[in-house]
């Protein structure tokens, strides 16, 4: 059975904390499911991490129900949110609602994540009454990143506080199951955590948001960079290298392959060829 919006909501209530992962193909997801991470993130920060983007800006619709469809496949417990990309919710309500319907039916996702507040609540209260769940992302909101002029915090003056909150209380009206807190002050977003009745799931927004969500090649070390949010728990990229490197080494050395990666057979037969 797969987690479900409820489950989610019940974990808030009864005060547990909810981790939430992003995967971009089937194996990833698959890992991550078996270690009972209840709700993964199809996140459209594959622009970046997989499909080398400078931002998540260029990421299609098409690119994003991929992904989708091979996390799902790999995934058989956790909720899947899909990520709708840039500019495919913003027009109108009708084509929010047509293209979230497409990570729906065609992806295999079980709910949807767009960013704003306010000014998508009409759009999030209109799927929500179709049946399809949202999570909302408040904060530092990466499709606005050429606005914003790029990752930085978002709340700490007094008007951009009030703000969050009241985008926060907005999308909760409109019927959001979740929402996403991105670099937002930690007292910020524990005061925003107490007055949601919906669960907060937080990135570099501090420890009292009733959830924490991480970019798996972040936390995998898959890359150089680490953002100041994330936290490191393995160096893969160290690792895949020193593979890489030993395999290469094998193969000009002539180690590789040996017979235990080889077929035999009766060479007697060769004669007669």
């Amino acid at each position: 059975m797969r987690v479900t919006i409820n489950q989610i909501q019940k974990m808030k209530e009864q005060g547990e904390k909810i981790p939430m992962l992003t995967a971009y193909d089937y194996a990833t997801a698959r890992l991550i499911d078996e270690m009972g991470v209840p709700l993964i993130l199809v996140g459209d920060s594959l622009g970046m991490v997989v499909l080398g983007y400078e931002s998540t800006i260029p990421v299609t619709l098409e690119e994003m129900i991929h992904h989708t469809k091979a996390v799902v496949r790999g995934a058989r417990k956790a909720l899947v949110v899909g990520d709708m990309p840039f500019m495919t919710y913003h027009t109108s309500v009708e084509e929010a609602l047509r293209n979230a319907a497409r990570f729906i039916q065609e992806g295999g996702a079980q709910a949807v994540k767009l960013e704003g507040g306010e000014i998508v609540a009409e759009k999030v209260q209109k799927l929500v009454r179709c049946g399809i769940p949202v999570m909302g992302h408040l904060g530092f909101t990466p499709q606005s990143t050429f606005q914003l002029g790029g990752p930085r915090a978002v709340g700490k003056e007094r008007e951009s506080a009030t703000q969050l909150v009241r985008d926060a209380l907005t999308l909760e009206q409109a019927g959001a199951f979740a929402i996403v807190l991105e670099l937002v002050p930690t007292p910020l977003a524990g005061l925003i955590s107490q007055k949601l009745k919906i669960p907060t799931i937080g990135i570099g927004s501090g420890k009292n948001c009733d959830g924490q969500v991480q970019v798996i090649s972040d936390i995998l070390g898959l890359s150089d960079f680490v953002p100041r949010h994330a936290k490191r728990y393995a160096h893969l990229a160290e690792t895949i290298k020193k593979a890489v490197g030993d395999f290469v080494s094998e193969v000009k050395s002539g180690n590789f392959p040996t017979a235990k990666e080889s077929i035999s057979m009766d060479e007697s037969i060769l004669a007669d060829l």
